[in-house]
């Protein structure tokens, strides 16, 4: 399972647990720590918030609307590797790179709340509570159990190849699959659900965060310069829709 995991663009962490939302619910982060996609351009504040008033889903469309369209290429010669070894530090240009810290623990300190270190250590994450967007769930996390939480590449990395990152200089891939704006942990159920599916084909069954989500999807197209499919835009455009 974990390697299916990594050839579809995500990695496995570990479990926790916690209680779902209702899938139709305006599910909100515990701690109130969630930002609005639009006032995080560069995902470098935690969580995903719901985009509620009408200003705010109307600058979602118009967003949106700027994404290039094109067919969904094939996937021959993809392969997690074309993308750098899994959260690697060094991948410049991206935020957090070169900080002795890895991708994967980054994301943990941004979005983890009541962090605990490895002894001795001030990057490894060994326990925190981390509330998923997607599904609603506030997770209890502890390094020493089975995974269960899940490193989310908003733009799946095998997506991205069959829209056009498979003539991309390898740098710029290695950005991709390491910068935290097209990163989100999520709960492993989700995220095998997911797999590496366009809005049109997957979206979080928490409706509330579904226009963030499609919102958030559109920031990274656009500053990767990667179109989408025209049932993806069109599902992503009614997700923020009246």
């Amino acid at each position: 399972m974990a390697a299916v995991l990594l050839l579809a663009g995500c990695e496995v962490l570990e479990e926790g647990s916690g209680s779902p939302a209702e899938s139709g619910g305006a599910a909100q982060a515990p701690d109130g720590r969630a930002v609005s996609p639009l006032d995080n351009p560069d995902g470098t504040e935690p969580g995903l918030t719901p985009l509620t008033g009408e200003a705010d889903r109307a600058d979602g469309r118009a967003l949106i609307e700027t994404v290039r369209t094109k067919g969904r290429g094939p996937k021959t010669g993809y392969d997690r590797d074309e993308f750098g070894y899994a959260w690697k530090d060094t991948a410049d240009g991206v935020p957090f790179a070169r900080n002795g810290c890895d991708t994967r623990n980054d994301l943990l300190k941004l979005h983890g709340r009541n962090v605990e270190f490895r002894t001795g250590s001030d990057c490894v994450v060994v326990s925190m509570d981390v509330y998923d967007p997607y599904t609603g769930k506030d997770i209890a996390w502890k390094k020493a159990k089975a995974a269960e939480v899940q490193i989310d590449h908003v733009v799946p990395l095998s997506y991205s190849w069959q829209m056009g990152a498979s003539r991309w200089s390898k740098e710029k891939r290695q950005r991709l699959a390491n910068d935290v704006l097209n990163l989100l942990p999520v709960s492993g159920s989700a995220n095998s659900a997911k797999s590496d599916s366009g809005p049109a084909s997957w979206l979080p069954s928490n409706k509330a965060i579904r226009c963030s989500y499609v919102v958030r999807f559109a920031q990274v197209a656009e500053k990767y310069e990667l179109p989408v499919t025209a049932s993806d835009k069109e599902m992503m455009l009614k997700q923020c829709g009246d």
